[in-house]
């Protein structure tokens, strides 16, 4: 059986946002002494990291003939075709393509895009659309793991 994992991580600019959140609480604690200064970037920093690191928490995965998109857990019986997106078509669903309908686990900092029709009468879910550094890898596993 194959299987796929990714992990939608944050590029490494945005740690730059967990020094600047540090860098901004401790110099607003500062007039109140060197120690609650030290105390505010060290938090300030910590809140900063969180945030970066949960939202690069995302995962992907193909497992037990199930794909596994954040939260979503969708059997591959379900799933239809699968369609790689390059950067610009990738924008395009994401934007005046898109239907509300649709499950979406994207990043914009991740130009490429899966987009897979859900084929089951029963989900008003009409596609699933992943941001993904590796499409066609994907697309591959998913289509040996239907077969």
């Amino acid at each position: 059986m194959q299987s796929y994992e990714e992990r939608l991580t944050a590029p490494r600019s945005w740690w730059l946002v967990t020094v600047a959140a540090g860098l901004f609480c401790g110099l607003t604690v500062l007039p109140l002494g060197v120690l609650p200064s030290l105390g505010g970037l060290i938090v300030g920093a910590a809140l900063g990291a969180a945030a970066v690191s949960s939202y690069g928490s995302a995962r992907i995965r193909v497992v037990a003939d199930s794909l596994v998109a954040g939260d979503a857990r969708i059997p591959v019986t379900a799933l239809g075709d699968a369609e790689v997106l390059d950067a610009r078509e990738a924008a395009a669903w994401r934007t005046y393509k898109a239907d509300p309908r649709a499950f979406m686990l994207l990043r914009s900092y991740i130009p490429t895009a899966l987009r897979v029709e859900i084929t089951d009468p029963a989900d008003p879910t009409p596609y699933v659309y992943l941001s993904t550094r590796d499409p066609e890898g994907l697309a591959a596993t998913l289509a040996a793991v239907r077969a």
